[in-house]
């Protein structure tokens, strides 16, 4: 047991540094950069949270996870006490302990930011984790006695698998439909090795099979099956497909060879494994000098990844500056870390060419900061005469992905806002009774951690749904 200190001796202690590797080695593999705390760092940083009696950073958890509550049993040492109320809230918490914008979301509320730094919860959360599965503890709760309700989830990414989490903690017999051959959605194909590694997403998926969650992955629902046949064999549905159709520059010379969306070059990489070809069967350019067009985590992680291609130059292109970058802070020093080169307040007008139609360059533009727009950030503006060029062999595309129609396209029942995201209720129901939709097909591109919050939600309102339909009666 390890001795309670005064809140003098709390406040003392300073935040705990996350060990990770060289910048320099780790830009030439695909290994983890965060190697995670060990458990005597682990328990020192658990004893700053101050406990507080109103605990701001439950509200700021999407999924509202009991923070306070398994921090102190970090601290005491326990950490199968700390992993069960983890796992009670949080179907992912190794992946949300890797991918999660804390800074943005619970440890901004944390007491501790005030006056120094806020508690690493996020953290915490991956340290626990990774201890219950490092150890093949079993710690699956127990489920409801059977309901003898069925629910159809479409999409096996993160509000797909929180959903499905929480749905068959309930009785409920669950079966997820995967359009990709392997479960996970944007947690593989989206995010690199370095950042989350597939193994963790894997054993995170195995833990929900092992509580009874069914998967059947190369369903491409409006292909495979229709939403109306899904209709006819469950009491229940929750749409989860995410938003993976991407969004181009719509500049000249997109159509060259050598430019791609970001979602074809990270999934190249990441689920196809083109870093190892030709060991693997799918291939991708390497580039000498790659040129990624975005200022999120999305373009972090394709500018990274064309670092570890082997690129002798890989580069972010964003017309804002740093200040204004939705990527995790966190990402953007990685990166600079790694020799990522940064051409801020830049923006591409047209892709350059040679004769046989292979990209040679960007033509960018300078821009300086007008007025905020509609997003809060202040609008980009050109500066007339300030046109160069960028020197690059690859341009890779990460300005943001939309809904795709393949689903809804099949289902004109379904209603749509005017971007092709399905309207849902204050419930998270759609305009078809029982079925229920979240995640990036509703709010548009977002992060992981929204998407689960999304999904346990909509669990709460299936629940709540089939507890009253007809026939919900739970079996003995």
């Amino acid at each position: 047991m390890t001795p309670k200190l005064t809140m003098k001796e709390r406040l003392a202690i300073p935040r705990q540094s996350m060990p990770e590797q060289n910048a320099t080695d780790r830009s030439r593999n695909f290994g983890e950069v965060n190697l995670g705390f060990p458990e005597q760092v682990a328990m020192l940083e658990a004893q700053r949270c101050l406990q507080c009696k109103e605990a701001k950073c439950v509200r700021g958890c999407p999924v509202l996870v009991d923070i306070p509550r398994f921090i102190r049993c970090i601290a005491e040492g326990d950490f199968a006490a700390a992993a069960k109320i983890l796992l009670n809230d949080n179907a992912l918490p190794a992946v949300t302990g890797r991918v999660c914008p804390q800074e943005t979301q619970c440890e901004i509320e944390c007491v501790r930011g005030v006056k120094s730094a806020p508690v690493a919860i996020g953290y915490l959360e991956r340290f626990v984790a990774d201890w219950a599965r490092q150890g093949g503890r079993n710690l699956v709760n127990q489920a409801a006695p059977p309901s003898g309700r069925k629910v159809a989830i479409v999409g096996s990414g993160p509000a797909g698998l929180t959903a499905a989490g929480e749905l068959v903690k309930s009785g409920h017999d669950v079966a997820v439909y995967e359009a990709l051959h392997q479960p996970g959605g944007v947690l593989v194909y989206g995010i690199p090795e370095f950042r989350l590694p597939k193994k963790i997403v894997d054993e995170e998926v195995g833990r929900l099979v092992q509580a009874g969650v069914k998967i059947e992955c190369n369903a491409v629902i409006g292909r495979t099956y229709t939403l109306g046949e899904l209709r006819e064999r469950f009491d229940a549905m929750f749409i989860a497909n995410g938003a993976g159709l991407p969004v181009f520059m719509q500049v000249p010379g997109e159509n060259l060879k050598g430019v791609y969306s970001a979602n074809e070059y990270l999934t190249r990489v990441n689920l196809m494994a083109a870093y190892e070809f030709p060991q693997a069967d799918t291939p991708v350019l390497v580039g000498r000098r790659v040129a990624v067009v975005g200022g999120g985590n999305v373009a972090m992680d394709a500018a990274r990844t064309g670092k570890r291609m082997g690129a002798e130059e890989s580069m972010i292109i964003y017309r804002r500056t740093r200040t204004e970058m939705p990527a995790r802070i966190e990402e953007v020093h990685h990166a600079e870390q790694e020799g990522i080169r940064f051409e801020l307040l830049t923006a591409p007008v047209e892709v350059l060419g040679n004769d046989q139609h292979w990209v040679t360059g960007l033509k960018c533009q300078r821009m300086q900061l007008g007025e905020p727009d509609a997003s809060g950030r202040r609008r980009p503006v050109p500066i007339p005469g300030s046109e160069f060029v960028v020197d690059c062999d690859v341009v890779v595309v990460a300005v943001g992905t939309r809904a795709n129609p393949l689903l809804t396209a099949t289902c004109p029942d379904l209603a749509l806002d005017r971007r092709g995201n399905i309207l849902v209720d204050a419930s998270g129901m759609t305009s078809l009774p029982g079925v229920f939709a979240g995640g990036d097909i509703v709010r548009g591109a977002a992060t992981v951690i929204l998407a689960m919050g999304d999904g346990k939600r909509a669990a709460r309102s299936i629940d709540a749904y089939l507890q009253t339909a007809p026939g919900a009666q739970r079996q003995p």
